[in-house]
């Protein structure tokens, strides 16, 4: 018998879905969603469905812990001008943060950030890798420091 280890989150959360597996079944109540990566295809800021649902997971974890923080990273790849990737990227980023509003997140548990291409997560040339969202849970003391 062969076992196949896959040491990617992404990955094995699309397996599971696709095996089945649904995300509301994914994470215990209380606990933190492991995805903190949300990718996006070329000039779009619009999430899938299943990256909605692992949101709103987001979204349940925080208003189950309203003295959490989450600091939201938008990023694009190097395609266009940095004018316009930094707008992408808040777009992005924005996206993001509504759908945590709208979901009863208050707006004082929301940092934005986007950095454009500056900080890119792979290759130059890997642009679906840096078209993405990151969220960055922030413990009290870092909330309080900023």
């Amino acid at each position: 018998m062969t076992v196949l280890v896959l040491d990617n989150p992404e990955l094995l959360a699309k397996a599971a879905l696709a095996s089945g597996f649904t995300a509301a079944m994914a994470t215990p109540a209380g606990q933190r969603p492991h995805r903190l990566k949300f990718h996006f295809g070329f000039n779009k800021h619009a999430l899938d469905c299943d990256d909605l649902m692992i949101i709103r997971q987001h979204a349940t974890y925080l208003r189950q812990y309203p003295g959490l923080k989450v600091r939201i990273h938008g990023h694009a790849d190097n395609f266009g001008t940095e004018d316009y990737n930094r707008f992408l990227s808040r777009l992005r980023a924005s996206t993001i943060a509504r759908v945590l509003i709208r979901e009863g997140v208050g707006e004082n548990q929301i940092q934005l950030a986007h950095w454009g291409s500056t900080r890119p997560l792979a290759t130059l040339e890997d642009h679906a890798a840096n078209r993405r969202v990151e969220l960055e849970y922030l413990t009290q003391e870092m909330a309080q420091a900023l």
